[in-house]
């Protein structure tokens, strides 16, 4: 993306969405999300446990 410091909001807003447009898509996701994340056991009442 272009340097945006000078230019207004409204440019600044079309800047972005045609950068958005010319930018390849996104792969589609292989893992679900947060598969990765560390899975609980069992939450314990009134104590931090994360």
């Amino acid at each position: 993306m272009a340097n945006t410091k000078k230019l207004s909001k409204e440019e600044r807003k079309k800047a972005k969405r045609t950068a958005r447009k010319k930018a390849a898509p996104k792969a589609k996701r292989t893992t679900p999300r947060g598969s990765t994340k560390r899975k609980m056991k069992k939450m314990v009442r009134g104590t931090a446990k994360r």
